[in-house]
């Protein structure tokens, strides 16, 4: 059973208002995967190829500690694309 937390004042309710992130109403949407694919699949094949190539690019570093360079990367795939 959870308890509702009260502040003890009103001044410490606005600061925290403030000081708090602010949930994002994204989350309140639920997705579909063909909702989440539609852009993708609607690209041009020269951009479906970015997106690919981009993506594995994170797949390749998520399992780091630290992924470094993937800023790197990303700019480097999309040279090579452009060119």
């Amino acid at each position: 059973m959870a308890t509702e937390f009260h502040y003890p004042d009103i001044a410490t309710k606005a600061i925290s208002g403030i000081l708090s992130e602010k949930r994002s109403s994204y989350a309140k949407r639920k997705f579909g995967l063909s909702e989440v694919q539609q852009p993708i699949m609607e690209a041009s094949p020269e951009v479906r190829r970015i997106i690919e190539r981009v993506l594995q690019a994170e797949k390749d570093k998520i399992y780091l500690k630290v992924p470094r360079n993937i800023n790197d990367d990303i700019l480097r795939i999309l040279k090579e694309e452009v060119q």
